[in-house]
């Protein structure tokens, strides 16, 4: 039979996996809208995808403050594994956020080229 320590480290463990995967979810979807040039709908998933790696990293934190405050931990390595996948998954959502701003970049260039090639049409040149 598990302790109530044990029980409160998986449960934590299973919640940052949890959130974590949403946001994982979340963040491919918003991959899969910018390989389509749908930067509305990216930014909207990379928003939910946010929103749930920030709850996973909260889980994360209390299970830390908790231990800092003298509250008796053992070693899981399903909390290992849980830390591991919220970092990994949030270094994926860093690279999203940073492609979203390359397309974003490149929308308003486009824009901008788009733009002075009608002005050039329109004065006949």
């Amino acid at each position: 039979m598990m302790s109530e320590i044990n029980t409160q480290i998986v449960e934590a463990a299973m919640n940052i996996i949890l959130d974590a995967g949403d946001a994982r979810q979340e963040n491919l979807l918003a991959i899969d809208s910018l390989s389509k040039f749908d930067i509305q709908k990216a930014n909207a998933y990379l928003a939910t995808a946010t929103k749930k790696i920030t709850a996973a990293h909260k889980t994360q934190t209390n299970q830390i403050q908790d231990e800092t405050r003298g509250k008796k931990s053992e070693y899981s390595l399903l909390f290992a594994h849980a830390q591991d996948t919220l970092m990994t998954i949030n270094s994926e959502i860093l690279l999203t956020k940073s492609l979203l701003n390359v397309f974003n970049a490149y929308e308003q260039r486009i824009s901008l080229l788009e733009k002075t090639i009608d002005e050039m049409r329109k004065s006949g040149k």
